[in-house]
Formats: C-alpha cells, structure tokens, sequence
C-alpha cells in the first residue's frame, strides 16, 4: 500500500530598507518516498503586523529586526507615500 505524506518548508526574503518580510510556502506530496507534487504559496509581511499565524521562523525573524524604531520608520514611509498620491490624484 503506498503511503503519503505531506510536508512544508518556508523560504524567507527580507527587503530593506523596512525589512518587509516574504515569505514562500511550498507543500510538498510525497509517495513512498518521492516527491510527487509541489505548490507554492507566497505571503509578504511589514513591519507591524500581526504574525502569529505565520510559520515559526518568520516569527523569529520578524521579532529580531522589526523594532519599534523600525516600525515607526515605515508608517512614517507609508504615511507619506499616501500623502503623495493623494495630492497627486488631485491634480
């Protein structure tokens, strides 16, 4: 009878200058020993939000490099990337 398992593993990018964290997912099928299917997931995370749902190595990562200086440096970054498009879009 051929047995099946089913694994993950998580692949992890950090992007400055905010150290946005991506994140990519593959699920792995196995048969017997050998891989038989993969599909890939991505999820992408910024400074500030709420990982506890995300595998544990992004909570390490993201709990050693988002500081509080980092996470305010990036609403800042966003707050002003949305001022600039909303005088743009009023022009």
């Amino acid at each position: 009878m051929a047995t099946f398992i089913e694994r993950q593993e998580h692949k992890l990018e950090i992007i400055p200058p905010f150290s946005i964290i991506q994140c990519r997912r593959a699920d792995i099928i196995e048969k017997d020993g050998v891989e038989v299917g993969r599909t890939y997931h991505r999820e992408v995370c910024c400074p500030g939000e709420d990982v506890s749902e995300c595998c544990a190595e992004l909570q390490a990562v993201a709990g050693a490099l988002w500081t509080p200086e980092v996470i305010a440096a990036y609403q800042a970054s966003v707050a002003e990337n949305t001022r600039i498009q909303r005088a743009r879009n009023e022009d």
